[in-house]
């Protein structure tokens, strides 16, 4: 379980594989330091677990599901992901209930500066935009967000500037695609009312 509060941004070192899975070696020195082999790790959104940590690096496997669902096959060493330690009980929960299971893939439409911040934009599959509300709450690149608007096509985040500097979210521009996890509670609450 995760918050969506990242705590630290990462650096890929490697990834290794392919469709059917994945290595990957992130250098995280503040995680890693509290991360021991077994952990989950969410990275860019994408709950992972620890196969090996040293000297900073934090080492892992990702499945073919996860390649499938989540843009963790296209990372290429070098790039910047948004890192974030398991909830541990007792500490404060600052975003929403994020479980680092991946819903899909949204695709950044615009981001326009606004006062301080930026309006991002992106376009959501329908499966996943029914579970988006105004003033809701969505994970994307596993950052906790409130939802601004939503239409048919996608939704808008306004993105204040703490996020900007903490997040890879500054970098995303039109066309970048992105991790998306809608909130689990909405899951939850559709399928009782269809059971």
């Amino acid at each position: 379980m995760f918050t969506g509060i990242v705590r630290e941004r990462g650096r890929v070192l490697s990834r290794d594989g392919g469709p059917e899975g994945a290595e990957l070696v992130i250098e995280a020195p503040r995680t890693a330091a509290g991360t021991s082999p077994g952990d989950s790790v969410a990275v860019d959104g994408c709950c992972l677990t620890a196969t090996d940590v040293s000297d900073g690096r934090i080492a892992f496997h990702a499945v073919a599901e996860t390649i499938r669902r989540s843009t963790l096959g296209a990372l290429d060493p070098g790039a910047e992901v948004n890192v974030e330690a398991a909830l541990k009980a007792g500490e404060p929960l600052g975003g929403h209930y994020v479980q680092g299971h991946v819903d899909g893939i949204g695709r950044v439409t615009a981001a326009d500066p606004e006062g301080g911040g930026v309006r991002l934009r992106i376009e959501a599959p329908p499966e996943l935009l029914r579970y988006c509300v105004e003033k809701g709450s969505i994970a994307v690149q596993g950052v906790s967000l409130t939802i601004a608007a939503v239409d048919e096509r996608g939704f808008e985040i306004a993105l204040v500037p703490h996020t900007l500097a903490a997040t890879t979210l500054a970098e995303l521009r039109p066309g970048a695609p992105v991790n998306l996890e809608t909130d689990v509670l909405a899951k939850y609450v559709e399928r009782l009312l269809a059971g």
